[in-house]
């Protein structure tokens, strides 16, 4: 989701005033770009009235997983143009985002954000917390008393300084070196707070003074490099471009009454009074340069704009623009949006580094053309009754002029930003009329054409548009398909930008064909389903860990991949029973279906071209509609898409100060290479054919070599391992790759690396325990010992390693008695010094799968240990310790009780005399309690699924039947013998 329709689902959670809530209801349903073009028709049909909190819940849910989610949050919390609200509400996100999903919390929960994101946030998070305002992070005076002195006794001379430098005659280049200097330690003490000496209005007016008189003073003509390249870092500009740097953030920041608190807020009018407006003047000034011609470095013009943009919702100063409103909106903003000589030349020499540019999201930072878009948004956001309809009328006349010109005299350029300013504001005119009914014909009129121009960027922005309207509703369905088939017939287009564009326009086509299935799953309460359908297969793992909670027998954790699947089966029964919502885009994807060949060569082709992450993401999408249907190509799909990985990984590695575009897309390719395996995860003779192309990848990148890009290549590991027939002798040799990295650096990874070495034990435990070069039994304690005896390492980190050791339990019984005592002992050294409830619960699992194992054998090595009392008596407080609201305080998951029923009825498997009269009973009594509780959980599982629990005890035989009968009455008596025994306590 781009920033524009993240920042209006934010608005949306705002306020709860009812007027407020509906402006925010209408700004809400302009982000319907996301979903299906019926979305309203449908909510109409389906009963539903308030269709405002699902649309939030929808657009959350749908993309808070996505790839660069977080980094979008974080762009906006730091975005001066957005309301402080927006950006407080984006700052809680993004906390809480972070506090939930960076590291896994809970049991088998994997990884959510992307490693790529992760590096993102790191390498920006410092510049960018020193940019919010108070509102949004805390910083106590006394923390920042050090720079408070440093201000006090060295701004009084630097403002000397300044002053001499600024009244310099004919000053050189460097005089503009040194003003620079100075600027830049003046932007670096108000990154947080306006420091304390300027609040003295004396002294903050006289630095204001000199900052004006720079703004003020044109730019010197001579000595200007002529190469706009150099030209741009030019020493005046600099002072230029750090002097509206630090007037930009003394208005946003500071210069707002109502976000400042008590003390704040006499600086905040004395800004507004004094400067606000002055500044404005200044800026529409500089901005004549573009109207008249002359040279405007990009950033520079990137920042006045956003200054232009604050200024709109505030009344006093949209009044002082409004009279030039027109000027600035049709003679600069407008011309700012239209392709131009610059990037002509670079379509020309240089496709790759334009398509590069135009979806680098940092690029939009600098960007004129960007902050120009931003600018027609925020004023028809705001103040769009004065100026929307004039806006479409000037659209609409360039439309005019331009068929109306002969061909050699069609304004293409104008053409170019009129598409784009009709593409930005896609969400105003889905929702207003009379705009809304009109915007397939608009489509047809206006878009339509330009796939067929002989100028290239026209083809390119159709393409673009038509992927912002394809979920609007077609009333001629052959309208949709013309428009679809001149997106796909624009994969062979002879110019890369429009190759490009195509592809993100297909993506736009493909999920409005599958987004009205993905309302109907949402209001059936299928909400996680709803966003297994939107996310990549790659990025579901915790999702599909939180929906299912059971666990299988043989198993003592989930399978990711086995989970993923579960939940995909889900997903398509739950949308289309009683459902025929869906039908009505579905025909769509049968004009792909006939050409998805020749469609994936196209896709290959470009991959080959143009290193993007986005590419790679449409191939996922299309990938994970199709499901199964693509096997026929899984296994030429895993063979581009390994080679496409491995020139991404070269070129992001030939040059270290290069754009991450490589290492995005080679991290685009893996999860591609897994949304493939996920579907055909049915057809298990394919894993042996794709394996041998994997593998390579996978042996290079679970080294150090492939930090980055770990999780992705672990879950690769995780496919193959679980689904393939049998695990090969060349997968097994990963096994001490993988044991080496947890045990030197991929700590963190561990969630991630339970699941493949799960799957080597519990499908291979013949070779586990047979072969010895390498010897994986020592190898696997060697390393677990090593972590649970470390005491630097915390227990949420250690969590796997229990688990680790249950699988070596269940799947190896009666094979592995010399490892029953070693497990034993770290396991029972780890629980006297664990913390977390959650990691005691795990140890004292392995102690129950030990006695599962063997109950004689464990008994006598705890007897041996002389802790077999301190033992059970853990155990039973632990089954016994209840939370306030009478829930179970540990052993909450089935599988925690299924362990511990099977580890307390081996225990009563033992002999008499190990196992004396009044230890049996307790025994026997904890069993009971237990599986009354296990009896409990499983029926409300059965009760959110009556019908499928019912045809299943059908089916069984009468034995079965019998014995699940009888344990259900004999859970009900128990139960009842529990409830009496409390009330005879509570009476005694």
């Amino acid at each position: 989701m781009d920033l524009a329709s993240l920042t209006v689902v934010l608005r949306a959670a705002l306020s709860p005033i009812p007027e407020e809530r509906k402006a925010a209801e209408q700004s809400l349903n302009q982000v319907k770009c996301c979903f299906p073009s019926a979305v309203q028709s449908v909510f109409v049909r389906l009963g539903v009235v308030d269709c405002y909190p699902l649309l939030v819940l929808i657009v959350l849910a749908t993309f808070q997983h996505t790839p660069q989610h977080l980094v979008r949050m974080l762009q906006i919390i730091v975005d001066g143009s957005c309301d402080i609200g927006v950006r407080q509400v984006a700052s809680i996100h993004f906390k809480n985002f972070v506090a939930k999903y960076w590291s896994p919390h809970d049991p088998g929960e994997s990884h959510e954000v992307l490693e790529s994101d992760k590096n993102m946030v790191r390498e920006n998070i410092l510049g960018f917390i020193a940019q919010v305002p108070p509102l949004l992070r805390f910083k106590s005076d006394e923390e920042r008393t050090p720079l408070y002195l440093i201000i006090e006794e060295t701004f009084p001379l630097l403002l000397n300084v300044f002053n001499k430098l600024v009244h310099v005659v004919n000053p050189t280049i460097e005089v503009a070196d040194l003003i620079k200097l100075i600027c830049k330690i003046f932007w670096s003490s108000i990154y947080l707070e306006i420091p304390r000496p300027l609040f003295d209005p004396n002294v903050f007016g006289s630095w204001m003074v000199l900052f004006l008189n720079i703004l003020e003073r044109p730019v010197p003509l001579d000595c200007q490099p002529s190469d706009p390249e150099v030209r741009k870092s030019w020493g005046w500009w600099k002072v230029k471009k750090w002097t509206i740097h630090i007037l930009n953030r003394l208005y946003t920041r500071f210069g707002d009454v109502k976000l400042q608190r008590p003390e704040s807020k006499t600086f905040a009018q004395m800004f507004q009074k004094n400067y606000a407006g002055r500044i404005l003047g200044c800026y529409l000034q500089m901005l004549n340069a573009v109207r008249i011609g002359e040279y405007l470095p990009d950033r520079v013009t990137n920042l006045l704009l956003q200054y232009l943009g604050n200024s709109i919702p505030k009344n006093s100063m949209y009044q002082l623009l409004q009279p030039q409103l027109d000027i600035v909106l049709f003679e600069i903003v407008f011309p700012l949006m239209c392709f131009n000589d610059n990037d002509q030349n670079l379509w020309t020499e240089d496709p790759h580094e334009y398509v590069r540019k135009g979806y680098d999201i940092i690029e939009d930072l600098y960007s004129p053309r960007t902050a120009a878009m931003d600018f027609v948004s925020e004023l028809m956001r705001k103040r769009g009754k004065a100026n929307f309809e004039k806006f479409i009328q000037f659209i609409v006349n360039v439309f005019r002029r331009y068929d109306e010109a002969p061909v050699e005299f069609k304004p293409y350029r104008q053409k170019d930003g009129a598409l784009l300013a009709i593409g930005a504001l896609c969400h105003k005119l889905k929702k207003a009329e009379p705009y809304k009914s009109e915007l397939e014909r608009m489509l047809i009129q206006h878009v339509l054409p330009e796939f067929t121009s002989p100028v290239g960027h026209l083809r390119a922005k159709a393409a673009w548009v038509a992927g912002q309207y394809a979920n609007i509703n077609f009333s001629d369905q052959n309208n949709f398909r013309r428009v679809f088939h001149c997106v796909i017939a624009g994969f062979k287009d002879p110019e890369l930008p429009v190759r490009v564009d195509s592809v993100f326009a297909l993506r736009a086509f493909v999920e409005a064909c599958v987004a009205e299935e993905v309302i109907r799953g949402l209001l059936q309460g299928q909400a996680v389903v709803v966003e297994c359908l939107f996310v990549p297969a790659s990025s579901l793992d915790g999702i599909c860990q939180s929906m299912l909670c059971g666990d299988e027998p043989e198993c003592a954790i989930w399978k990711t991949t086995r989970d993923l699947r579960r939940v995909k089966d889900v997903a398509r029964s739950q949308t289309t029973r009683d459902c025929d919502v869906w039908r009505i885009r579905n025909i769509n994807l049968n004009e792909i279906r006939p050409i998805l060949p020749q469609l994936l060569d196209e896709f290959f082709k470009l991959m080959n071209e143009v290193e993007n992450e986005d590419l790679v993401l449409t191939l996922e999408t299309i990938v994970d509609r199709f499901g199964e249907e693509m096997a026929p190509y899984a296994i030429g799909l895993c063979q581009n898409l390994a080679s496409a990985f491995w020139r991404c990984l070269d070129s992001s590695e030939s040059d270290d100060d290069a754009d991450d575009s490589g290492a995005l897309a080679a991290v685009g390719c893996l999860r591609a290479i897994s949304t493939i395996l996920e579907s055909v995860n049915r057809l298990p003779h394919l894993f042996v054919q794709i394996e041998p192309t994997l593998l390579p990848i996978l042996q290079k990148m679970l080294t150090t070599d492939g930090q980055d890009v770990f999780e992705e290549v672990l879950e690769i590991v995780s496919y193959l391992t679980f689904y393939s027939p049998t695990i090969s002798l060349e997968m097994w040799s990963l096994w001490s790759l993988i044991v080496d990295a947890l045990g030197d650096w991929a700590i963190d990874f561990f969630d991630n690396i339970l699941v493949p070495l799960d799957n080597f034990i519990s499908r291979s435990t013949s070779h586990f325990l047979t072969c010895k070069d390498p010897d994986y039994q020592q190898s696997l304690w060697k390393t677990l010992s090593s972590i649970m005896s470390d005491q630097n390492i915390d227990d949420a980190d250690i969590e796997p390693a229990p688990k680790l050791i249950e699988v070596v339990f269940q799947n190896c019984k009666g094979q592995v008695d010399h490892w029953v005592e070693p497990y034993l002992r770290i396991t029972i050294e780890r629980l006297r010094r664990a913390e977390r409830p959650y990691l005691k619960c795990l140890l004292m699992l392995v102690i129950a799968d030990a006695f599962y194992y063997n109950p004689i054998l464990t008994l006598g090595l705890l007897h041996k240990l002389g802790v077999a009392a301190e033992v059970f008596n853990l155990w039973f407080q632990m089954l016994q310790e209840v939370k306030k609201s009478g829930l179970r305080a540990n052993f909450k998951r089935e599988h925690d009780k299924k362990v511990s029923c099977l580890g307390l009825t081996s225990v009563l498997s033992l002999p008499a005399d190990q196992l004396p009269g009044e230890a049996f009973e307790r025994v026997f009594k904890a069993t009971l309690d237990l599986l009354v509780s296990y009896k409990d959980q499983v029926a409300a599982v059965q009760s959110a699924n009556p019908a499928r629990f019912q045809n299943l005890t059908r089916s069984l035989d009468f034995h079965y039947q019998a014995l699940a009968s009888g344990i259900a009455q004999h859970a009900e008596q128990r139960k009842v013998e529990i409830e009496k025994e409390k009330l005879e306590k509570t009476s005694n």
